[in-house]
């Protein structure tokens, strides 16, 4: 049972809270939010609050400008790093639906392009579950401004006093659960300044808010610290990038619909069918779970980013990995490519809308591939038939513009926005001359 408007009132009026922030993801997965006054929660709960949406990237065109923000009752949390002390007045959030003048659903919000996603499964039978383990850099400040010197020296798994943001990475675990979050792990990661923190599971659109509420959380308390957090998937040269592999599985009537114990790997045939719907689409999905310039930097071989469309029980070297449990519910896919500067909702809407493809068309995944991938021959690598991800933004998009199901999960509105912003994003790159570039031909030439 979610939380209903009453409710929510409530809950406001006993927490003291004063100021409600309306919060929405545009197109490229920023969040945008308007702040209202406590009086006002109860007109924003039945009437919903009208903005500019010509103001937001990949929105609307100037003369089709007035939208309406509808607060979902279910996303409502208090900003627990907004007070300053026991009797302050509190600030709280609302994740919003963005919806047109006559009440209509726009087509080009994040948001429901994931809900439309989710009631074809749900069509099918199926409830989606994921479960994100978003990577992050947190750098010191310089002037004011975020530099590239990393937080601390530590390694993965380390340990204090190597380790030098575990008070970091604890105030964030402790703001998350106060807005509700189940912490299921933290630890450093394998470059310096570099952290993962696990949260549960759950279904498609609230693990959608929740990754786009850890963002804002790990932002907000590495500035109340004087420090940079970052989701940027590699922004430092020779070391590790941050990824954001992306645990999948389908529930029906409530067993879980990818698990089979007379299976060789405990998979059913439906998750074999979502599994090959995953790597027959992977090309133009890639140009959602990563969808920066800067994203390729980090798919490239040695540094432990999957960049082959193969699939394994073992290897981490595959695009797709099963993770070895013992549970039937906890059986599940895991998909290694995303990063965590893509827009949640997208992300989990084409995953999903491509698995679902493939139990439509009853695909057939190739064989799982037991070495490491990293260590074959081109030779082996033609014979077991492993083709790699796209090498760059143009690639991707080009690939995303080729493949009918992607673009369909996407709808028309958010695949044409999202292609022109993206097309103008790489056209920008192509014209930047890099300090690499300055540094290898300035004097040779």
């Amino acid at each position: 049972m979610g939380k209903s408007k009453r409710q929510v009132l409530e809950e406001a009026e006993e927490k003291n809270v004063k100021f409600i922030r309306l919060q929405f993801t545009d197109i490229l997965g920023i969040v945008k939010n308007v702040s209202i006054p406590i009086d006002q929660l109860k007109k924003a709960l039945d009437e919903g609050i009208w903005f500019d949406g010509s103001s937001i990237e990949g929105f609307v065109r100037i003369q089709e400008s007035d939208m309406r923000l509808n607060p979902d009752p279910n996303t409502f949390a208090v900003l627990p790093w907004r007070n300053n002390g026991e009797d302050e007045p509190m600030t709280a959030r609302l994740i919003c639906d963005v919806e047109r003048p006559n009440g209509d659903p726009f087509k080009g919000d994040p948001r429901y392009v994931l809900k439309k996603a989710e009631r074809k499964a749900k069509k099918m039978g199926y409830k989606f579950y994921s479960g994100p383990e978003p990577e992050f850099f947190v750098f010191e400040k310089e002037n004011g401004s975020a530099s590239l010197k990393t937080h601390d020296a530590g390694g993965y798994f380390d340990l204090a006093p190597k380790d030098l943001a575990q008070d970091l990475r604890r105030d964030i675990i402790l703001t998350l659960e106060n807005m509700g979050f189940e912490i299921e792990a933290s630890h450093h990661e394998v470059a310096e300044g570099q952290h993962e923190i696990d949260f549960k599971y759950a279904q498609g659109l609230k693990t959608a808010d929740n990754i786009a509420t850890f963002r804002m959380v790990v932002r907000a308390i590495a500035e109340m610290n004087n420090l940079h957090g970052t989701f940027m998937p590699k922004p430092i040269a020779g070391i590790n990038g941050s990824g954001m592999h992306t645990h999948i599985s389908l529930f029906k009537n409530g067993e879980n619909a990818f698990y089979d114990k007379t299976d060789e790997y405990s998979l059913s045939e439906t998750a074999y069918h979502f599994l090959a719907g995953l790597i027959e689409h992977a090309p133009a999905i890639t140009a959602i779970t990563n969808p920066i310039v800067n994203s390729y930097k980090r798919l490239i071989p040695g540094y432990e980013a999957p960049i082959y469309m193969a699939w394994s029980d073992v290897n981490r070297s595959a695009l797709i990995r099963i993770p070895g449990v013992e549970k039937s519910e906890g059986k599940r896919l895991e998909y290694r490519s995303p990063d965590p500067s893509c827009n949640p909702y997208l992300a989990l809407s084409v995953l999903l809308q491509a698995g679902l493809d493939g139990i439509e068309k009853q695909l057939t995944p190739p064989d799982p591939v037991k070495e490491n991938i990293y260590e074959l021959t081109e030779q082996k690598m033609e014979e077991y038939g492993i083709q790699t991800l796209p090498e760059n933004l143009k690639q991707a998009v080009t690939a995303l513009e080729n493949d009918e199901v992607i673009l369909n999960a996407l709808g028309e509105h958010v695949a044409q926005k999202f292609i022109e912003a993206k097309k103008h994003e790489w056209d920008q790159y192509k014209a930047h001359v890099s300090k690499w570039e300055t540094k290898e031909y300035l004097e040779k030439y």
